[in-house]
């Protein structure tokens, strides 16, 4: 393992999304209804525990909770010590580990863990594929992230951003990408892409405006079934693994 920097780091977009704050966005019962969609498709592209895995940018606890309670062995390195506050509880039952680390020069020796994620992170990032490159050289096996893609309703983004901004008030600008970009840097890390799993067919925006779990649940369980979700969904889980 290599020894963690100053706590003064070039990318520290997941200072915000660890923050009480931010962690507003996701009350209430559509909120509630994001993270169960989230973490079950984890999941899904996840093997079974028990495994190590890390968590980068993952101070915002979204994935924590479900990961730790399903048995994996989960370390969260964050940009500031202020990114282990959502995740206290955690740290002190004992069920996961913090660092304070540099998240584009991971403090991890190459292929220190069994599968590595990072969410909420990527879109923010400046320096993605650096990023990218970072989550594939500490992972002996799957890399998983999340991001938004140029596709389908979510093209709308631009659009709808003031909407957006009312609704979650601190609202911060974001990147979409093109799967081939995605697939092209994972490439480039010598990972490859293995599945991907939209979250929503309609912009979240537009759930949060309706602000019922239920109709919402219902329509995207519809569109989902007639495969709309693949084609067109936002945002998107990408698994990849190392290239054979």
């Amino acid at each position: 393992m290599r020894e963690a920097e100053p706590d003064t780091f070039p990318e520290t977009a997941d200072i915000e999304t660890s923050s009480d704050s931010y962690a507003g966005r996701f009350t209430g019962a559509v909120g509630h209804w994001f993270l169960e969609v989230q973490a079950e498709l984890t999941r899904s592209l996840l093997p079974p525990p028990p495994l190590s895995l890390l968590d980068v940018g993952g101070g915002h606890g979204q994935l924590a909770g479900p990961l730790c309670e399903a048995g994996y062995r989960l370390t969260v390195v964050g940009s500031s010590e202020r990114c282990r506050n959502r995740i206290a509880p955690l740290i002190k039952a004992g069920q996961c580990q913090f660092m304070v680390g540099n998240l584009i020069a991971l403090p991890f020796d190459a292929n220190h863990f069994d599968g590595v994620l990072s969410f909420r992170l990527l879109s923010h990032c400046e320096r993605w594929p650096k990023l990218i490159q970072e989550l594939c050289r500490v992972s002996r096996g799957a890399v998983i992230v999340d991001y938004p893609a140029v596709q389908g309703l979510n093209r709308l983004a631009p659009a709808l951003f003031d909407a957006k901004k009312k609704l979650e008030k601190n609202t911060r600008t974001w990147r979409n990408f093109q799967h081939s970009e995605i697939d092209q840097t994972f490439a480039e890390a010598g990972y490859r892409v293995t599945a991907r799993q939209p979250q929503y067919a309609l912009p979240m925006v537009l759930h949060r405006a309706m602000r019922c779990r239920r109709v919402s649940s219902v329509l995207e369980g519809a569109l989902r079934g007639i495969g709309l979700t693949q084609r067109i969904g936002s945002p998107v889980i990408v698994k990849a693994e190392p290239t054979p």
